[in-house]
């Protein structure tokens, strides 16, 4: 039986740790950025200027997909594979629907959209965890953030061990959006609170012991204002922090 003390530091973690919303309408409307002129492809923040924010030259049908989570309807495959590239190099996520069958369909849907572009890892816990999910869109991840999933339950033969990939989500229930973390070690203590592993790394797991991890909790305790202001925000307070460049079905 898990301590009183533990309990309360387990609570404690995912108040501040594991939230996939920390901020209300009226922060992001204080912090909301003025508007780019949507011709110009280039972030001033972006010392290499110009990101193809469609993940490879996603299509027409692929962009109203992330701009209308309304519109990616797909179901999942029973098993597939994604790959990301990032920063620092590739590694690939092998995702069983039988596992978590509502978070496997919400992740194929956000890759096929081409959601997980240009997106920031910008919670890395080392000997915990690497978390990411946060558009660098202020506009895509407002859309997504308010598009949660029911919860699926956990089953006992796939816990969160090392390698495994669990979305995020807040003390309430259904609450899944689209951040997600891998975890760095044996955190099967997260699996009776409602976190169930989608899939697992396959392939390039000394790519995400590399994730710079400097900053730990600090870029986390702003998912506000890194929901309102996008990569922008990040770039000028953690400018260290890997990116995830893209991610495809493999």
């Amino acid at each position: 039986m898990i301590a009183r003390r533990e309990l309360l530091a387990m609570g404690a973690m995912l108040g501040t740790m594991l939230a996939c919303e920390q901020s209300t309408e009226a922060d992001i409307k204080k912090d909301r950025p003025k508007r780019k002129d949507p011709k110009d492809p280039k972030d001033p923040k972006d010392p290499k200027g110009d990101r193809d924010r469609k993940a490879g030259g996603a299509s027409d049908a692929t962009q109203a997909g992330l701009r209308d989570p309304s519109k990616a309807k797909e179901r999942a495959p029973d098993t597939f594979k994604v790959k990301f590239a990032t920063t620092k190099g590739d590694f690939v996520i092998e995702v069983n629907r039988s596992w978590s069958p509502n978070g496997a369909d919400r992740f194929y849907k956000l890759v096929k959209s081409g959601f997980y572009s240009d997106i920031c890892i910008f919670r890395v816990v080392k000997g915990f965890m690497a978390q990411f999910g946060i558009s660098g869109d202020p506009a895509v991840s407002k859309l997504w953030s308010r598009n949660s999933i029911k919860d699926d339950p956990p089953q006992k033969e796939h816990s969160n061990l090392r390698g495994m990939v669990t979305f995020a989500k807040t003390g309430a229930p259904n609450s899944r959006s689209t951040q997600l973390f891998i975890n760095y070690k044996d955190n099967s203590r997260l699996d009776r609170m409602g976190f169930t592993p989608i899939g697992r790394i396959v392939k390039g797991m000394e790519v995400v012991d590399a994730l710079e991890g400097k900053y730990g909790e600090k870029a986390s305790k702003y998912q506000g204002k890194i929901t309102s202001q996008g990569n922008s925000f990040l770039k000028e307070r953690f400018p260290d922090l890997d990116y995830i460049l893209s991610a495809t079905l493999v």
